[in-house]
């Protein structure tokens, strides 16, 4: 069984670490790709700190591209692709493979990690939209369909949540205790934060209104 993880990161310099360590951890995951998305920090220079392997985009290209970038780096090489965020915090070895486990023992084709007891504001955003959540494993037939879908940025969870629907596929929601994320006024201020949580909202909304 040949397991991908696969980590967009745009400036995660401080967070990135806490992530990576945990999935190197697990005794189940073959691959690591961290897909640095045109970061004008040090996260590469972390990321090639460890055995995992780095792909550099030139500039920043938003969530959706980078994903993308990083399922071209492991097609017909997985037999499960994970996705998790570059920003997590209280992620475990044991969370990696309990979003894992569905898939391998009850041939689940994508699993979805909700927060749970994280801290409030992130466990709230996931109790009412879970399927906007970034932390997913995925079979690899559905994952490359994503390669060719015109989406950008943070569209990126509507238009999986677009494949469940068209492909009618076996989703199992998997709770992750104690893990949470930074919120994006806390890593840029709250003007450019605001800013970029607006654009999210608009490259969900754009995905939708295809």
């Amino acid at each position: 069984m040949r397991i991908t993880a696969i980590i967009p990161a745009y400036n995660e310099e401080s967070r990135i670490e806490k992530v990576i360590v945990p999935i190197l951890e697990t005794d189940i995951v073959s691959n690591i790709i961290v897909v640095d998305d045109g970061s004008q920090d040090l996260t590469s220079d972390i990321v090639s700190n460890y055995n995992v392997e780095l792909v550099k985009m030139p500039q920043n290209k938003g969530k959706a591209e980078a994903i993308r970038e990083g399922i071209k780096h492991c097609k017909d090489k997985s037999d499960i692709i994970i996705l998790l965020d570059a920003d997590l915090v209280g992620l475990t070895s044991d969370h990696v493979r309990a979003l894992v486990l569905p898939i391998f023992e009850k041939n689940a084709d994508m699993t979805i990690g909700i927060f749970k007891s994280g801290r409030h504001i992130t466990d709230l955003a996931q109790s009412i939209a879970p399927n906007l959540s970034g932390q997913r494993a995925i079979k690899p037939d559905i994952a490359n369909k994503i390669i060719d879908m015109d989406v950008e940025g943070y569209g990126i969870e509507t238009a999986l949540f677009q494949l469940i629907k068209k492909y009618g596929l076996k989703v199992e929601n998997v709770i992750l205790e104690n893990v949470t994320h930074v919120i994006k006024e806390e890593k840029v201020g709250l003007i450019r934060g605001i800013s970029w949580r607006l654009q999210m909202y608009k490259d969900i909304v754009k995905y939708l209104m295809h």
